[in-house]
């Protein structure tokens, strides 16, 4: 631990010192330096940082203090942009050798020592905007040979410097410098060294000093952006670029005091070819000053006002705008949001109409214009394109603008977005314009869609895109080569356009691709985020010239022939421009989000129709494997039984005494009905007093089911009597129907059954469906019917006996 100089200790360390401190507040301050030199030694972790494959580091409002350490050489890209870092050391960056790109943008930093960046030779992009800076130094870039971008936008530094901090920058491009409240000085030498830069930003809203040809010694500047919220210092710093800067850009400034003497200018061959005037605000008398500047400038113009303001009525130098036509100075023209707060005191256009007769392009956006007077559209004589996007513009006042005569080279026209409701008033206010070929008159409301329509001759490309339309008609021109009607409400596309090249129907309602017979020439097809399920091979080869189609986005359904179709056919990656990452299954459900190309279905869910034929030829093998089994194994007469058991099952479990109407119910085979109505119905019925049987033949109720017959009959008889003989077990199979109901009784009681042997039968003659049969007869005794007379009596007598029991 560093020894601490006693003169500068703090109280409680001479309290310490001195043994004056108690004992337990002495302990808690003890513990409570070491855990803060703990955390003041401790580097700062990179909790948040991440990095990719690539190298590149993202540790962006991390709340970091300082860089982190730790990370190899490898890294290429650093960005710990929104942190908390104040101080960069020399030993930060020393093992970043590899590092291409570094972003401290908006951290406190306000200082770097001397070889902060002396191992950055690799380093190409350098961001050091919004800190503290107040002061920069040469020494900082000197290393950083292959630099190719640097920010220092946004911090309190006054001036660059007095050495040049550029000069050992030979690769740099991009170059943004300057702050809006504090940068006030620009000097000769801020910029030696510098030879050609592609972009140069300078922020000097609050300049108060700018020394001539300082930024002369950049040979060549392509992009010029000039913050001045006066213009004092602007005469000369346009002086001192017009021979090396292409296209000079002007921000929020202030040009009501601007003059331009025409002395100022000396250089008869100027570079300059395009001026942004972004966020200025001018007048009459220095938009004239503005016209004398443009006038020194050779070669053609691009004019583009962004955002700006006109505080005048149009008083403008009609001698000046002269100049400019007669030089043909202006080629493109470009207006957007213009504010005129005195619009309405303008007496008269006519001003301007000399200035606009040479130009080509003009563009007038968002700037509340609702009407272009004849006079100035027949002045336009050179006008090839023309955009006038979100105006006021409405048919009435339309026919007035494009009138007889006016624009008549106008090739290209933009009404997007202003107050046309008629699409053929549209088309007939437009034929006055001969030439014209492209037209764009999208983000109007043109519901409904007239039947038929006039359009100017030469008419290729029309835009109809989020007009609201839900339905294409005869109206629109057959000679188009180029159509979008795309976000509308259109159910289908089936219009014949033999000459259309490109069709552009993304977001509407359709839920197949159009019929290829109704466009033979279709090169480009865009229809994406429609209602669109499938697609086939058959489709897009009956486009025959088809070369690129968007259809991303649809609800697909991931059919086994529409997986297929896609996954294997080739080419298909050369059509679908946005294959596969647009294109994701809808359903089945189980796939819903996953992306077709990545989709697989299994084979019962693909060979639906061979797996359905398999298993019904499955099920009627059963069906007739089954149907021999029960056939040879008595499985119907089984489950005739089970109804008829389950039947008993239901009735009540033993009838009440005073429901008993017989004495037995006799069992018998057809063929033994001798014995039984001859024999044994003699013997009972006619015995005194009578025994009273139920017999099928006479005492069943006709009509009624015979199962319920039975279980009636069996359940109001005392006994049941089974004439057992070789008939009996091999008759019909309603016989057998008729014993197995006879299984109720031997549930409840074995002793309701007799069983008389009419013959004798071997046990093993008897079918194994007879096993409660086979039971009784090995369990119980039975009654032998003997051929003697003489025994016979004795056989009555035991029958008797047995039923009254």
């Amino acid at each position: 631990m560093d020894a601490v100089d006693p003169g500068t200790a703090s109280t409680p360390l001479r309290l310490l010192n001195h043994g004056i401190m108690p004992r337990a507040l002495r302990t808690v301050w003890i513990l409570g330096a070491i855990i803060s030199l703990f955390k003041e030694g401790a580097p700062d972790q990179p909790s948040s940082l991440t990095c990719d494959p690539a190298s590149v580091c993202d540790c962006h409002s991390g709340s970091l203090n300082s860089i982190p350490s730790g990370l190899t050489a490898t890294v290429k890209s650093l960005d710990l942009s929104n942190n908390n870092i104040t101080y960069v050391s020399d030993s930060d960056l020393r093992s970043y050798v590899n590092l291409r790109a570094l972003s401290l943008e908006c951290n406190r930093i306000n200082t770097i020592e001397e070889n902060s960046f002396s191992s950055l030779g690799s380093l190409k992009r350098l961001d050091l905007s919004c800190n503290c800076l107040l002061n920069l130094s040469s020494s900082w870039f000197r290393p950083l040979s292959s630099l190719t971008f640097l920010n220092l936008l946004g911090n309190p530094y006054k001036t660059l410097g007095q050495a040049s901090l550029f000069s050992h920058l030979t690769n740099l491009r991009i170059l943004k410098i300057g702050n809006t409240y504090t940068f006030s000085e620009i000097q000769e030498n801020d910029f030696v060294g510098l030879t050609f830069l592609e972009e140069l930003e300078i922020v000097a809203s609050n300049l108060q000093r700018y020394e001539p040809k300082s930024l002369k010694s950049i040979q060549n500047i392509s992009h010029l952006v000039l913050h001045l919220k006066q213009p004092v210092f602007l005469l000369d710093i346009v002086v001192d670029l017009l021979s090396s800067l292409e296209y000079l850009e002007l921000r929020d400034t202030h040009l009501n005091t601007f003059r331009f003497p025409e002395i100022s200018i000396n250089e008869t061959n100027t570079l300059t070819k395009k001026f942004t005037f972004r966020n200025v605000e001018v007048t009459d008398e220095s938009f004239n000053e503005l016209v004398k500047l443009l006038s020194s400038v050779s070669g053609v113009l691009d004019l583009e006002f962004d955002d700006c303001t006109l505080d005048g009525i149009g008083n403008f130098d009609i001698s000046l705008l002269d100049r400019i036509k007669d030089a043909g100075k202006v080629g493109t023209l470009t207006i957007r949001k213009l504010h005129i707060p005195h619009f309405y005191s303008f007496t008269d256009l006519r001003s301007i109409y000399s200035f606009t007769g040479s130009v080509k392009r003009i563009t007038i956006e968002s700037s509340k214009v609702f009407l272009v007077p004849c006079s100035l559209s027949r002045h336009l004589k050179s006008l090839e394109y023309l955009d006038l996007s979100d105006n006021l513009l409405a048919g009435n006042l339309l026919r007035n603008s494009a009138c007889e005569h006016a624009w008549p080279s106008l090739q290209t026209l933009i009404l997007r977005q202003n107050h046309l409701t008629s699409l053929d008033e549209t088309g007939e206010i437009l034929l006055t314009l001969k030439n014209l070929t492209n037209l764009d008159i999208s983000k109007n409301n043109f519901h409904p869609i007239p039947e038929t329509c006039q359009w100017p001759e030469k008419m290729k490309y029309l835009n109809l895109s989020s007009t609201r339309i839900h339905d294409l008609t005869s109206c629109i021109p057959q000679t188009l080569e180029i159509l979008d009607v795309s976000n509308n409400n259109l159910n289908s596309f089936s219009l014949l356009m033999p000459q259309l090249k490109e069709l552009y129907i993304s977001r509407n309602k359709l839920n197949t691709l159009p019929d290829a017979s109704f466009l033979p020439l279709l090169l480009v097809m865009r229809i994406s985020r429609n209602a669109i399920h499938t697609f086939s091979k058959e489709q897009l080869d009956s486009f025959e010239k088809l070369k690129t189609l968007e259809a991303g986005g649809n609800n697909f359904i991931c059919s086994c022939e529409f997986l297929s179709f896609t996954q294997e056919q080739q080419g298909v990656s050369q059509i679908l421009i946005d294959w596969p990452e647009n294109y994701l299954c809808d359903s089945p459900f189980h796939v819903r989000g996953f992306r077709v190309q990545d989709t697989h279905l299994s084979i019962s869910e693909c060979h639906k129709a061979a797996l359905v034929s398999a298993v019904c030829c499955a099920l009627f093998l059963l069906i007739l494997v089954t149907g021999g089994l029960c056939h040879h194994f008595h499985g119907l007469w089984y489950m005739q039984m089970m109804w008829a058991w389950l039947q008993a099952k239901r009735k009540p479990q033993k009838a009440p005494h005073r429901d008993i109407c017989y004495d037995a119910f006799v069992s018998y085979s057809e063929q033994d009905s001798h014995w039984v109505e001859n024999l044994m119905v003699q013997e009972l019925e006619h015995f005194n007093p009578p025994f009273k049987l139920c017999l099928h033949k006479r005492d069943f109720i006709p009509g009624k089911w015979i199962i319920d017959n039975i279980i009636d009959s069996i359940e109001k008889s005392h006994k049941t009597i089974f004439v057992l003989s070789e008939n009996f077990v091999k008759s019909e199979w309603c016989k057998y129907e008729l014993d197995f109901s006879h299984f109720r009784l031997f549930d409840e009681n074995d002793d309701a059954a007799i069983l008389i042997l009419l013959e004798p039968i071997e046990k093993k003659a008897i079918p194994q469906r007879f096993c409660k049969l086979r039971k009784i007869m090995n369990t119980k005794t039975y009654l032998e019917w003997p051929p003697q007379e003489a025994q016979q009596e004795g056989f009555w007598l035991s029958l008797r006996a047995a039923i009254k029991s």
